[in-house]
């Protein structure tokens, strides 16, 4: 495959959660997050009768993907969708459950390491962002003319970002000498911009400012609110969720999403759950499990990961 490397994160612990629910025949898993195909191309290799349907709102990554998969071409439907999309995906094709679904949330490989496509703070690069580069604002766009009181909001709210105001206010001055249009330029305003005490810990300081520009850009934490959901209602019974999240308001979604369907909705002084009553998941790990030693040395990318899964036990009339 020509075009960027890509070593899928946690993989051999993502394929041995969703295998036993993909070992019936014409068994379908949807890849919401398909990036370079990676998990999809382990998953198909495992489980012989499995389909899967890969979303990817980035066309490039699925074109990608296409060259990676060309061996299970015939079991494999790439669809370039948001994530949120998948009940109208799966409409379209005539699939009314599914039996696992995958989210590899984040940034992926590819786009970290095009500088064209301006998510890596650590190289001067066009302030894109965008995960599809086909619609929506670029995060120069949102920079060039959100108020100090929005930018402080997007920094404090998707970056947990202590100096959010005092960065806002930096922005705001600067672009009316010359708006923004690169990375290297908003990294060095950022260090100015913060104490030069918080400059010396914590790894880049851009790091939380770029977390937050990229997420506001492409609106990933109402996308994942209403996709998550809508996952879980495309299960059929016996069938899996696998999340997995990079920081910490994605796990925190992932987290509330799969224990509220894992909660019985009967009054909690009931001596007996009722039937109709019972939950409609069963969680397959205890809390959010992370990467190995072993893996974060070989796969840095893997190093914040937290992973969450669970089964559909219960189908809801």
């Amino acid at each position: 495959m020509s075009g960027p490397s890509h070593v899928p994160v946690l993989v051999d612990r993502v394929v041995a959660l969703v295998a036993p629910a993909l070992s019936r025949p014409s068994a379908v898993l949807v890849d919401a997050t398909v990036g370079l195909g990676g998990h999809t191309s382990a998953i198909l290799a495992a489980c012989p009768t499995a389909t899967v349907v890969g979303l990817d709102r980035d066309a490039r990554a699925l074109e990608l993907a296409g060259e990676r998969l060309e061996e299970f071409s015939e079991r494999i439907v790439l669809v370039h969708a948001v994530y949120d999309e998948i009940t109208g995906v799966l409409d379209r094709l005539g699939l009314s459950r599914v039996h696992g679904v995958l989210f590899d949330l984040g940034v992926s490989s590819m786009q970290l390491d095009e500088p064209a496509r301006g998510f890596a703070y650590a190289r001067d690069a066009p302030l894109d962002m965008r995960m599809d580069q086909e619609s929506g604002v670029t995060a120069a766009d949102l920079l060039n003319v959100a108020s100090t009181r929005e930018l402080s909001r997007i920094l404090s709210r998707y970056g947990e970002e202590r100096f959010s105001r005092r960065i806002a206010e930096a922005v705001v001055r600067d672009r009316e000498r010359e708006p923004f249009t690169t990375s290297g330029r908003l990294v060095e305003l950022i260090r100015s911009a913060i104490p030069a005490a918080a400059r010396r810990t914590g790894g880049n300081p851009a790091k939380r400012t770029f977390q937050a520009l990229r997420i506001a850009v492409n609106d990933e934490l109402s996308v994942l609110e209403r996709a998550l959901p809508a996952a879980i209602d495309a299960l059929a019974v016996g069938g899996r969720i696998v999340v997995m999240s990079y920081q910490s308001l994605e796990d925190r979604l992932a987290k509330q999403a799969l224990r509220t369907r894992a909660t019985s909705a009967a009054p909690l002084d009931l001596p007996v759950v009722p039937a109709g009553y019972e939950p409609e998941l069963r969680l397959l790990t205890r809390g959010a499990e992370g990467a190995t030693a072993e893996e974060n040395e070989h796969n840095p990318r893997a190093a914040s990961v937290r992973l969450r899964a669970a089964e559909r036990v219960r189908e809801v009339a």
